[in-house]
């Protein structure tokens, strides 16, 4: 049985007849019941499939990033859904069914905070890595003293992510990573960004720092 609210003008929500309606993010939204199909997929079904599990399956260690990372860009979708849109296109390589992710392609958040002029990352020993970057010039819109530097690690051979969440601030110009032992001899996939600590909504886009050795 559906509910309406609102009046006879307003939305509803439950099952009502072939309908279903419900609220989605302030929306009030009318959805038609799913029709079975007994058809197999078509290939471009299955690639799409295959595309869009690599690229959730992925993203989804990372979602706390993510929903921070495409606030500004959500609008009514999700924060998700605007990274996956964007990963689909711009970041899935090869031919199906042997996809992979160009992981010098990953965009954890997608902004106008401005990127520092120079950045690097290094190796140290202990299985750690020193993040570095220049902070120079006056204070404006889009850069501050105070914004929150952000990095994360991935290490494909492990499958794993280490990161460090607002861990210091631009004027800073450095961070330590401590990687878990475990990870010497690997090679991983280092990435930098910013957020505003002014506008909640304000992020660098992220910094690909390239592939490193971890030490042991």
């Amino acid at each position: 049985m559906g509910i309406i609210r609102g009046g006879i003008l307003g939305g509803f929500r439950n099952k009502t007849g072939s309908v279903i309606g419900s609220s989605w993010r302030t929306l009030d939204v009318i959805k038609g019941l799913p029709k079975l199909s007994g058809k197999a997929p078509t290939q471009s079904q299955l690639e799409q499939q295959a595309k869009f599990g690599l690229v959730t399956g992925f993203l989804s260690w990372i979602s706390n990033l993510v929903a921070v990372g495409y606030r500004s860009l959500s609008g009514v979708e999700t924060e998700m859904n605007v990274a996956v849109a964007y990963h689909l296109k711009n970041a899935v390589t090869g031919v199906y069914p042997n996809y992979e992710l160009n992981y010098g392609k990953l965009m954890y958040s997608r902004g106008k905070l401005d990127w520092p002029l120079e950045y690097s990352v290094a190796t140290a020993p202990n299985a750690s890595l020193a993040f570095t970057w220049k902070h120079e010039g006056e204070d404006y819109e889009f850069m501050s003293a105070t914004d929150l530097v952000t990095v994360l690690v991935y290490n494909p051979e492990k499958d794993r992510f280490v990161r460090l969440v607002n861990a210091a601030t631009r004027s800073e110009q450095e961070l330590n990573l401590q990687l878990p032992v475990a990870f010497a001899g690997d090679t991983v996939h280092c990435y930098l960004s910013f957020k505003s600590t002014v506008r909640k909504d304000l992020v660098s886009s992220t910094i690909y720092m390239g592939q490193m050795v971890v030490l042991n």
